[in-house]
């Protein structure tokens, strides 16, 4: 025989008063009005203290921690990040000191060398897809190679060699170049590829060997900065969804194998228009899950870099007041 059911009785259900009930939000965090065409701190004081605002605040105050203990700060970027013309303002934290290196992929140092040559950059993969000739410009395939083998043969990395090669030439649009910034201001700049990713090693002058020697220099090179990461150091991954992510979880794991210390107590930031499996999980989750903080902030590069940035500026300017 099937159970019948009655709706139940509300009579009994248990209550408790408003003011005992833990709460997410509250008004002391809601956004602050602030004066029409206001300055950028009190536009960042203005943003509501909840979730990503939060977060946002959260990573400047690291940046600017760290750079005030002289822990690194390290942004590892994307080619995507010298395509929407951000590399002027991360030169302008290299030149200030704020910035203790960069890593690259192989995508943003042809990005970055192409910049520097002819003060333009990316192709229409489309469009010469078809007919093989994409990635197929003379200049950038000769000049880059050959300083990867003249780099190789000093035992050089491959963001050194690179830079060391535009400041020789001297391109007339050098003054975009982050890998030139790096190697005059003695800040390293490193270069991560996978053979076979990049434009150019389909061209005559690639050399597997070279390009695998400096790489790999530029990886023990990154590995170096981050044995000094622990109790304030910051590494930001910007638009690099897979090699730069895989990379630092290994530098990073490297660097406790040979550290006589626990490298703990950093912060790794993940900025991107869309939030990937290895980001997240190479940057911002295992490295800091015993201690630490990791923040995920999505929105495009164009917006959300240069706000960051302009942020760690203000913030650094305001402490020195």
């Amino acid at each position: 025989m099937q159970k019948k059911y009655k709706p139940i009785d509300l009579k009994n259900v248990k209550t408790l008063p408003l003011e005992d009930r833990p709460t997410k939000v509250q008004s002391s965090d809601f956004a602050q009005l602030c004066p029409v065409n206001p300055n950028l701190m009190q536009f960042l004081e203005s943003l509501p203290d909840i979730l990503k605002a939060r977060e946002l605040r959260a990573v400047v105050e690291a940046i600017v921690a760290a750079n005030q203990r002289q822990k690194p700060v390290v942004i590892g970027i994307g080619g995507h990040i010298i395509k929407c013309g951000l590399s002027p303002l991360i030169i302008q934290l290299m030149t200030e000191g704020i910035i203790s290196g960069i890593a690259m992929n192989g995508g943003a140092s042809i990005h970055d060398f192409e910049l520097a040559l002819i003060g333009r950059t990316s192709e229409d993969v489309a469009a010469s897809l078809e007919s093989g000739m994409f990635g197929m410009v003379r200049e950038t395939g000769e000049s880059m190679n050959h300083a990867i083998k003249l780099g190789s043969e000093r035992s050089l990395g491959l963001g050194e060699s690179l830079g060391m090669r535009l400041i020789e030439i001297a391109p007339p649009f050098l003054e975009y170049s982050i890998l030139a910034a790096g190697k005059k201001l003695g800040i390293p700049v490193t270069v991560h590829t996978a053979i076979g990713g990049d434009t150019i090693h389909m061209h005559p002058g690639a050399d597997g060997s070279a390009l695998g020697h400096t790489s790999f220099i530029d990886f023990r090179l990154l590995t170096s900065i981050i044995m000094d990461f622990d109790s304030g150091g910051v590494y930001l991954n910007l638009g690099s969804a897979v090699i730069l992510p895989e990379v630092f979880l290994k530098a990073l794991n490297l660097a406790r194998n040979l550290s006589s210390h626990k490298i703990e107590s950093f912060t790794t930031v993940n900025m991107d228009m869309l939030q990937h499996y290895r980001p997240l999980q190479n940057v911002v989750q295992r490295p800091t899950q015993i201690e630490g903080h990791g923040y995920s902030i999505t929105g495009h590069h164009e917006i959300m870099i240069p706000l960051l940035l302009h942020a760690v500026l203000a913030k650094l300017k305001a402490n020195s007041l």
